[in-house]
Parts: structure tokens; sequence; C-alpha cells
């Protein structure tokens, strides 16, 4: 059995020190495992935060062009009912035009009229003398 109680005592001393060593490196590498899935889970943490405000964000900017569309729209609307409001003025314009430039035909005519009653008058007294 000495042979046996030599093999034992010399594997003990060779494998036992190697084995108490690859356990406090087991320890380590679990300690270092667990720091980065902490650090992991922070990180998760953070991106669903930077999430959850992109998506407000982006809700934010939805009602932005939502409102943007809708001034848009009043705008539009304003726009079409000017331009309508110009026509109707281009035509009052044009009528009073037309009324003006008669009334200067008239007055021109009045003058004229005038004019050839004047000398028809001083004709019939021409021809009475």
């Amino acid at each position: 059995m000495d042979v046996k109680e030599a093999l034992r005592s010399m594997l003990q001393e060779m494998i036992l020190p190697e084995l108490d060593h690859i356990k406090t490196e087991q320890v380590r590498i679990n300690e270092r495992i667990n720091s980065v899935d902490s650090r992991l889970n922070d990180i998760n943490a953070h991106l669903v935060d930077q999430s959850r405000r992109i998506d407000e964000t982006n809700k934010r900017i939805d009602e932005t062009n939502k409102r943007i569309d809708e001034t848009n729209k009043r705008i539009d609307s304003v726009r079409d009912e000017l331009v309508s409001m110009i026509r109707e003025t281009n035509k009052r314009m044009d009528r009073l035009y037309e009324v003006i430039v008669r009334r200067e035909e008239h007055d021109k005519l009045e003058a004229r009229l005038s004019a050839l009653e004047t000398k028809v008058g001083d004709l019939e007294r021409r021809i009475a003398a």
C-alpha cells in the first residue's frame, strides 16, 4: 500500500494546487461575468429609456406634423378665399372702369351735342335774319 499512498500523495501535491488555482480563477471569472451582466442590464435599461424617449419624440413630431398639415389646410382655404375676393374685386373694378369710360364718353357727347346745338342755334338765327 505504500505505493498507493505515495501515488496519492504525489497526485495530491501536483493536482490539488492546480485545482485550487482553477477554483480561484473560476470565482474571479464568475465575478467578472456577474459584473458584465450587471453592466449589460444597466445598458439595457438605458437603451429602453432612450427608446421610450425616442418614441415620445416621434409622437410629438407626428403631432406637430398634423398641426402643420391643419395649418396648411387653413392657409390654403384662406388663400382660395382671398383669390376669390380678388377676382370679384377685379370684376367690380372692370365694371367701374366701364362706367367711368361711358361717363367720359357721355360727357364728351354732351359737350359735342351742346356745341352742335349752339351751331344750329347760330345757323337758325342767321337764316332768320
